[in-house]
């Protein structure tokens, strides 16, 4: 009896903490989107610097052509696109060299080589910007994944025109090909990091999916030092910038689109991907983000359980329902929030983005219980496997590369 009452008490302290959060986080995710309109309502100006555009790439992954097509299509006229791959006999080097025949632009293929001691997308892009002409002002990264639209780099590079600046950025926005869950998972686990980006300059990260950094910030903050043994071309980019106190300005009318369609296996990989290298590259947001998703599952966990107790027993347990219920409903209320951003963002894909609002709102509520599995994955393990390589990322400063 004493330990039952026990655990009532314990889930309800839990649960009012739990609301008290989620109102906050409502809170704050309501300014979030506040800024993201009035950044919509900015103009990006005229500045128009000589831009090179690099998309390190490996291996055939769906639409990739089209995506890569994208990013030799911008209304930004003084631009080239240097693709890079690892060994001419990738996967992907026939669409590549098809894509740059046939850009109405400039556009280029470097052949990287293998990657020693640092990760193969890092060394790719270390091998094209030691080739790259010095008459380039300003350096953007881009995903091979991701299909922009015509606007994003014009946008993504205006406001380096403000020299305080020390780079923009902006986050994706994944849509499932398929009904697969395990590709509508990974589309409403991803849209909480959207959120993460937002007015403080202070906080933000780059994306290494979609960051314009101008040259010689990119030379005097000696990213290519940070990315010498790294894995992590964006947290060690942010690590650079943020020793010279430099701000990182998100972009949320730069949100691009990532088609994406996986099985279960390739959900598990990719995000035990990603936290574990948030383990590693950023600690202290890694333990914070963790204990909070873990705190939230046992909170959930819990009243479940003294729901079904009290209703078992025979006793009145409405309000134990309802303190379970309302921290989902203050979830699904942030999730909303996220589409409604996306939606207005992304007008080009404005139908596709309202079909899949329901994942936000539906499957978004559980997300946090993948996140609580992919923090005490990553607890236990300092290995991923990133585009078929397995790599240890002993700090972010050494990375050994275990099966190339």
């Amino acid at each position: 009896m004493l330990f039952s009452v026990c655990m009532d008490s314990l889930f309800i302290f839990l649960a009012l903490a739990q609301i008290l959060v989620g109102l906050y986080l409502v809170y704050q995710a309501i300014r979030w989107l506040s800024y993201v309109r009035r950044r919509a309502a900015t103009d990006p100006g005229f500045y128009s610097p000589r831009t090179a555009v690099l998309c390190p790439c490996k291996g055939v992954e769906p639409g990739l052509e089209r995506n890569l097509t994208a990013l030799c299509e911008f209304d930004h006229q003084n631009y080239e696109v240097f693709f890079a791959l690892a060994s001419e006999s990738d996967s992907a080097a026939a669409i590549l060299k098809r894509v740059v025949a046939g850009s109405r632009g400039k556009a280029h293929l470097i052949i990287a080589g293998a990657p020693l001691e640092c990760g193969e997308k890092i060394n790719n892009l270390r091998a094209t910007i030691e080739q790259l002409p010095t008459d380039f002002e300003v350096l953007v990264f881009a995903d091979s994944d991701g299909r922009p639209g015509r606007s994003w780099l014009r946008k993504l590079t205006g406001p380096l025109n403000d020299s305080r600046i020390g780079a923009t950025t902006t986050m994706r926005w994944l849509i499932a090909n398929n009904n697969e869950f395990a590709s509508l998972l990974l589309a409403a686990w991803n849209a909480p990091i959207v959120t993460m980006l937002g007015e403080n300059t202070a906080k933000n990260f780059c994306w290494g999916g979609g960051t314009a950094i101008k040259r010689s910030v990119f030379e005097q903050s000696a990213v290519l030092e940070e990315w010498q043994h790294s894995v992590s071309d964006d947290y060690s980019m942010t690590t650079a910038l943020q020793r010279r106190n430099l701000p990182i300005v998100f972009l949320p009318e730069c949100l691009a689109a990532s088609f994406v369609e996986t099985d279960f296996a390739g959900l598990m990989e990719f995000t035990n991907r990603q936290i574990l290298i948030t383990r590693v590259y950023s600690p202290k947001l890694w333990l914070t983000a963790g204990l909070t998703h873990l705190l939230f599952c046992v909170t959930i966990l819990l009243g479940i359980f003294t729901t079904l107790k009290g209703l078992l027993a025979g006793h009145p347990s409405m309000q134990f329902a309802a303190l379970t219920f309302l921290p989902l409903l203050l979830a699904a209320i942030r999730g909303a929030i996220r589409v409604t951003a996306a939606l207005e963002m992304l007008q080009a894909l404005k139908s596709q983005v309202q079909q899949q609002a329901w994942i936000h709102l539906v499957l978004g509520v559980g997300v946090p219980f993948l996140y609580g599995a992919n923090f005490i994955a990553s607890a236990f393990t300092r290995t991923i496997r990133w585009r078929g390589i397995r790599y240890e990322l002993i700090s972010p400063q050494q990375t050994k590369i275990v099966t190339p």
